[in-house]
């Protein structure tokens, strides 16, 4: 749920600069349709992960899957591949995720 919701988001983000001759008022009315049903997976899906993980964890997991959906839409609607510095920047993410998820060092 957290996947779909991050792929919902960052399409909401980002589809628009697709259509820049779009008015502004057009393209923020149709992201917040997409934003609407974004919450509407996001919100069930913290309720269902905090059950199991901590509030950082659930927010550490929101980043990752924030920074990959945003690869995938941006190389599919933009067809921007990563390139190394990204593949470095998001895999220093994923370090600090590892710490979260790790516990308590020492």
């Amino acid at each position: 749920m957290l996947a779909g919701s991050n792929l919902l988001m960052n399409t909401a983000w980002y589809w628009h600069l697709k259509v820049p001759g779009k008015a502004l008022w057009l393209v923020v009315l149709l992201s917040w349709g997409i934003a609407f049903f974004e919450y509407g997976i996001a919100v069930p899906a913290n309720r269902i992960g905090a059950r199991v993980y901590s509030l950082e964890q659930l927010k550490v997991i929101q980043e990752f899957m924030s920074l990959l959906s945003f690869v995938l839409v941006a190389w599919a609607l933009f067809g921007q591949k990563p390139g190394w510095n990204e593949v470095v920047g998001f895999s220093l993410v994923g370090a600090g995720a590892w710490f979260i998820f790790k516990g308590p060092l020492g």
